[in-house]
């Protein structure tokens, strides 16, 4: 089964409340929450009061992607905070196999994010420690980019890689997802796909939702 993991930046907070509810009643089985620092991008977004309203009413896996430098001193943190799924950055990582143990000696799954512009062959000396890898298919910052067509080469890359090497690793496409590209980014070697603006600018959220699932299953 492939998964629809909502990005929550997109949705509405004034009703973060019916926002999430939504989300728990709809065919989507993530969610996935950007944190962003303001420094590794030049956004920022929740902290962890928001977190919490997360971890209180949702009754989906919680896949938090850290857009931040220095993510190894704040894991155990966001581990407290309901995380089923830790993502962190490859560019923002000084020791980046150390930080993927510091992650599953909390018995959540680790995620390693990387940007357009990254060689994803330099992910091979890790795959088969990676439970996830998401491939960013916009430059991570801001909500509501167009897709960059460059990723459906470097998706095929990567999931060369990991048959290679017989890894269980699964991928994840986070950025300009839309019906127009689910069903290629599927066919090619997508587990999970991330939806923000396409989701929540739509005239109904659950029903796209449920047409991005039924495209892809």
């Amino acid at each position: 089964m492939k998964i629809i993991a909502p990005s929550m930046l997109s949705c509405n907070f004034g009703k973060l409340e019916e926002e999430i509810e939504m989300v728990n009643k709809s065919d989507a089985d993530w969610f996935h929450l950007d944190i962003m620092d303001g420094v590794f991008v030049p956004n920022i977004t929740f902290g962890t009061p928001i977190l919490d309203v997360f971890k209180k009413y949702s009754e989906k896996h919680l896949d938090m992607h850290l857009m931040i430098v220095n993510p190894e001193n704040y894991v155990e943190k966001f581990a407290s905070l309901g995380a089923n799924t830790i993502t962190v950055h490859y560019e923002a990582c000084d020791n980046l196999k150390d930080t993927i143990k510091q992650i599953k000696k909390l018995n959540i799954k680790a995620g390693v994010a990387i940007n357009p512009d990254t060689d994803v062959s330099l992910l091979k000396e890790f795959i088969d420690q990676i439970d996830l890898v998401c491939l960013m298919s916009v430059f991570p910052g801001f909500s509501g980019q167009k897709f960059i067509n460059e990723t459906y080469k470097r998706l095929k890359s990567l999931k060369t890689i990991i048959s290679n090497s017989n890894a269980n690793t699964i991928i994840q496409i986070d950025g300009g997802v839309s019906l127009d590209n689910a069903k290629k980014l599927v066919s090619i070697g997508a587990d999970i796909l991330v939806a923000g603006s396409f989701v929540f600018k739509s005239e109904s959220p659950k029903k796209t939702i449920e047409k991005l699932y039924t495209a892809i299953n």
